[in-house]
């Protein structure tokens, strides 16, 4: 087990602790702006749909029951305007974070080969790389990346953290790229349904992958459209072949997605009301705390879509984060998501308004 380990980074929020104590001690409380978690209620009917399905005492599938497959393939063309999707184009999946951290081992990659990701991202691409001992490679073009060895490119629009979105010109681009060298593309598509000054749109949409799914493959996530971080709900859409082939080895690991949570994600992709109305918070949050944040000195890069705004006061992240602390405000430094990241924080959505409007007051 140490072996493995040893191949890891540090886990980055134990950093954070003495900072968090800090914002903690405030007179009002802590303002956690750190972790992108949803602080609001779970929706109704999806509440509904996982008490419904609560007496599920036989094992589920790790493929899902054909009411979700057939939710998973509806909601791709309709949501991301995918063509021709089949229960053989999607998988369930346990949270996306477990599908980023293991997808290299259960693709069989190891020693010698080679996993790139965005030079500014979430730090489970590494992890993933690293834990079935392939090399990592940060980029800030994939397309000048050398292919030799370049076993799995992952993509991120919205990016986490600063919410920059990749245009259809450069998506089309890149999946072109990526098929003419034979690397398989994973594009990671968790925060496609927030987008705030830009419209994400997804390497599914044919007029990016030219209605073929030959070698892409989508991430979703209904963590943050749908306040279900708690119930672990994601899945897969893409090529088929290799969405066939991470079933056969899921089987054997058990990776069943609970039935409850299964009828509960029907329920949640079956309606699009609650996922507006969720946008609309986040909407009203982002616009207090962003013109919060600029009068109080920060310059806000990228952050046109996802649940971040990304920050700066032209500091080391760190004398950002101290600052913050005093005030009773917690934000991630952005070094932990790569060295590119240390002169910014990320600042997350995913406060109550109350714990917003009390932000807003410390930052005026």
């Amino acid at each position: 087990m140490s072996a493995v380990s040893s191949r890891l980074p540090v886990f980055p929020w134990d950093k954070l602790e003495p900072y968090k104590a800090t914002a903690a001690a405030h007179p009002d409380g802590i303002v956690d702006l750190s972790v992108g978690t949803p602080v609001d209620p779970v929706p109704a009917l999806i509440q509904r749909a996982l008490v419904e399905a609560a007496d599920s005492p036989g094992y589920p599938t790790v493929w899902g029951t054909p009411a979700l497959r057939d939710a998973l393939t509806g909601w791709a063309e309709r949501r991301l305007g995918a063509r021709g999707v089949t229960h053989a184009n999607v998988l369930p999946v346990v949270g996306s974070k477990e599908l980023v951290a293991w997808l290299p081992t259960q693709l069989g990659l190891g020693a010698g080969d080679r996993v790139a990701f965005p030079r500014l991202a979430y730090p489970t691409y590494e992890v993933g790389a690293r834990l079935c001992g392939a090399e990592p490679v940060p980029y800030d073009d994939p397309t000048r990346l050398d292919p030799a060895g370049l076993k799995l490119l992952w993509l991120n629009s919205p990016s986490n953290p600063t919410g920059a979105v990749l245009a259809p010109d450069e998506l089309t681009r890149i999946v072109a790229w990526a098929r003419e060298h034979g690397v398989l593309l994973f594009s990671d598509e968790c925060y496609l349904e927030l987008g705030w000054e830009a419209e994400p749109v997804s390497v599914l949409h044919p007029d990016v992958c030219g209605g073929s799914y030959d070698g892409i493959v989508a991430v979703h996530s209904l963590s943050k459209r749908s306040n279900l971080a708690g119930y672990r709900a994601a899945f897969l859409a893409g090529d088929q072949a290799v969405l066939g082939e991470l079933l056969k080895i899921r089987k054997h690991g058990g990776m069943m997605t609970p039935a409850p949570v299964q009828a509960a994600t029907v329920a949640a992709l079956g309606d699009d009301t609650h996922v507006r109305e969720q946008r609309e918070r986040y909407a009203a949050r982002r616009t207090a705390l962003r013109a919060a944040l600029e009068a109080h000195g920060f310059r806000i890069d990228h952050s046109e879509a996802s649940l971040y705004l990304w920050s700066t006061r032209d500091e080391p992240c760190w004398d950002t984060v101290a600052h913050l602390a005093e005030l009773g405000i917690l934000v991630a430094p952005g070094d932990f998501y790569g060295p590119a990241g240390e002169r910014h924080v990320r600042v997350a959505l995913t406060a109550t308004d109350e714990r917003v409007e009390a932000a807003v007051k410390r930052l005026g």
